[in-house]
C-alpha cells in the first residue's frame, strides 16, 4: 500500500497522473460531460465530486506555473450562471493564488480532446467540469 495518496486516487488515474508530463492536462468532469465524445481515455470516479478529487490530486502533481490558464472551466451559456458556491469551492482546493480562466463550451470540449485523460466523477452541478495542466516540479 501507498501511503499518504487520498483513497480516492485509483491505481489507473495514478499512473495516468505518472505519465503526464509538462504542459499535459486532465479534465474532471461532471457526469453530463460527454467524455467518450471528447477523450480516448477516460475514467470514472462516479463516488466522488471533482472537487474531492481536486483536493485529492492537487498533492501529487505541479500545476503549470508558466501559462496564465493552468486550471480551465467551463464559461456558462447564454443567461446560465454558475450553481451557487462552484467556483469559490474549485478555488479552495487549488493552491493559494491559483486562478481559474473561463473558456466557451465548444472550447472546452475541444481542448478535453487533447487531454490526457477524462476521469468522470458523480458531479451533478452544471459546469461543474475543470482542467489542470500539469507543470515541472521544482528541484530541491
Amino acid at each position: 500500500m501507498l501511503k499518504n495518496i487520498n483513497p480516492i486516487v485509483e491505481p489507473e488515474l495514478l499512473f495516468m497522473l505518472a505519465k503526464m508530463g509538462h504542459g499535459d492536462e486532465i479534465v474532471f468532469s461532471d457526469i453530463h460531460f460527454p467524455a467518450y465524445s471528447c477523450g480516448d481515455y477516460v475514467l470514472q470516479a462516479r463516488g466522488c465530486e471533482v472537487s474531492d478529487l481536486v483536493e485529492a490530486v492537487i498533492p501529487l502533481i505541479e500545476l503549470d506555473q508558466y501559462v496564465p490558464d493552468k486550471v480551465v472551466m467551463m464559461a456558462t451559456v447564454g443567461d446560465d450562471v454558475h450553481p451557487p458556491g462552484l467556483i469559490e469551492e474549485y478555488i479552495s482546493k487549488l493552491p493559494n493564488n491559483t486562478e481559474i480562466s473561463f473558456i466557451d463550451r465548444f472550447a472546452f470540449y475541444e481542448r478535453a480532446k487533447s487531454a490526457k485523460c477524462i476521469v468522470v466523477t458523480g458531479t451533478t452541478r452544471k459546469y461543474g467540469n475543470i482542467i489542470l495542466k500539469k507543470g515541472v516540479t521544482p528541484i530541491l
